[in-house]
């Protein structure tokens, strides 16, 4: 009689791509070893695909070339079990899309945020550390709650404490799950991370919230609006600067809103750049429908101190039990959403922060008011610029951008223009309702 069989575990390397979905191959668990040091293959077409799915027909790459997919085994993330008894284990690593004979490739978004953690290090003798916040709609079947009631609280309690359980599992270091503003939207927090590690978490939290979801047959989107007149669902950067010694560098207490001199540099960079960073943190048509006034999101490019309005915002920091004001001291960058690659994104930003420290940028474009309440003339006093009002206006920032398109690589770029031109002719004739529902569904 032959031996029963039983589905043999696996594991998969993954890759996060350009336009932020997670993909990858697989293979049974036991066989780690022989992965390690070459990875699997993988193809260089699959860097250009839409969110809609179709391969870019003016990509670089064509049918032609071979890639491999490493693994970094420190990234390895595995959740054993969840409200599906018989669901098999989530269990996977994060790997850098390199040449068949080592090299890194020029379009690995995750080598790309690497090289430039690096460059902070050698150049700069700073590090990074990051957390990404990430709200999204969950579908549960639900009556609608009132806005951060206990009630909503209760009615996702059962997913939120399953979430929770999984994330701390995967070494993810949740913090908190809790009910948002918007109809059945929430939103979970995790702890920093250093460097590559802090996007490689923003992917874990996607991945792990979706695979909670499944087995537990509720919808859930990260799509940055999910209807026409929804509350929208963003993604908040927390950023701060450390030296080598992990000391950080960007609080000084003599100055009015705590920001020291390098920390001004830095924001005065990310603001400079932002209506071109745009273009990787507010990547999708549907973006532009969550980055306007009175959204509490961002639709000028403006630091503020705890003013939700503001695309950089200084957040509180707590005297309560004398926690030090300079380890606490950050801030967070608002116009992202999960539309976005982490890797990419995150990359990009550390990219105008640098430069900004590099050109000794000053620091104008300040407001603790709500920067649509000033008038033209107010905003161009203090050096306040509109946000790109649609992906195309973004895209052609980019374009203009002399600055930062020097410090991406060029296969990276034209992948990436040559995508975004085919998302944008492929959804052109979508109205808001239908472009909201739409990557309601692919995100």
């Amino acid at each position: 009689m032959s031996e029963r069989l039983s589905p043999l575990p696996m594991t998969t390397i993954v890759t996060t791509d350009l336009i932020g979905v997670t993909r990858g191959r697989s293979f049974p668990t036991d066989e780690l070893d022989a992965y390690q040091v070459a990875g699997c293959g993988w193809v260089p077409a699959n860097s250009a695909l839409t969110p809609q799915d179709i391969i870019a027909s003016s990509n670089p790459w064509g049918a032609y070339g071979d890639l491999r997919l490493v693994p970094d085994l420190s990234s390895r993330v595995t959740v054993n079990n969840g409200p599906d008894a018989d669901a098999p284990a989530l269990d996977f690593i994060h790997g850098d899309i390199r040449e068949t004979d080592g090299r890194p490739w020029g379009a690995c978004p995750r080598t790309l945020l690497r090289n430039e953690v690096e460059r902070y290090r050698d150049e700069l003798g700073l590090q990074i550390n990051a957390a990404f916040e990430h709200e999204f709609n969950l579908d549960s079947g639900a009556a609608e709650h009132l806005a951060f009631s206990l009630e909503a609280q209760r009615q996702g309690a059962g997913f939120g404490g399953w979430l929770l359980s999984a994330l701390r599992a995967g070494g993810v270091e949740p913090e908190m799950f809790l009910p948002e503003y918007g109809k059945h939207q929430y939103e979970i927090t995790c702890r920093p991370a250093l460097g590559v590690a802090a996007a490689d978490r923003a992917v874990n939290v996607r991945e792990i919230t979706r695979e909670i979801a499944r087995q537990m047959g509720l919808g859930l989107s990260f799509a940055p609006k999910t209807a026409e007149h929804a509350v929208c669902n963003g993604v908040h950067l927390h950023v701060s600067l450390q030296d080598m010694a992990g000391q950080p560098v960007m609080y000084d207490a003599d100055t009015a809103n705590g920001l020291s001199t390098l920390g001004q540099h830095w924001a005065a960079g990310v603001l400079h750049y932002l209506p071109a960073l745009c273009a990787f943190t507010a990547p999708t048509p549907i973006s532009y429908e969550r980055l306007q006034p009175h959204h509490w999101s961002a639709s000028y490019a403006c630091l503020g101190q705890r003013n939700r309005e503001a695309a950089l915002r200084i957040c509180p920091t707590v005297s309560l039990g004398g926690k030090s004001v300079a380890m606490q001291y950050n801030l967070e960058f608002r116009a992202m959403d999960a539309t976005a690659s982490p890797h990419l994104a995150m990359a990009a930003l550390l990219i105008a922060g640098r430069l900004g420290i590099e050109q000794r940028l000053a620091l104008n474009a300040i407001t603790d008011e709500i920067p649509d309440s000033l008038n033209e003339e107010q905003r161009q006093a203090r050096g306040i610029v509109a946000l790109p009002a649609s992906l195309s206006r973004a895209l052609d920032c980019l374009r203009n951008s002399e600055a930062l398109i020097e410090a991406l690589p060029s296969a990276l770029l034209d992948t990436y223009f040559a995508l975004k031109t085919e998302e944008l002719t492929l959804t052109e004739q979508l109205s808001p309702a239908d472009l909201c529902e739409h990557y309601a569904r692919l995100y």
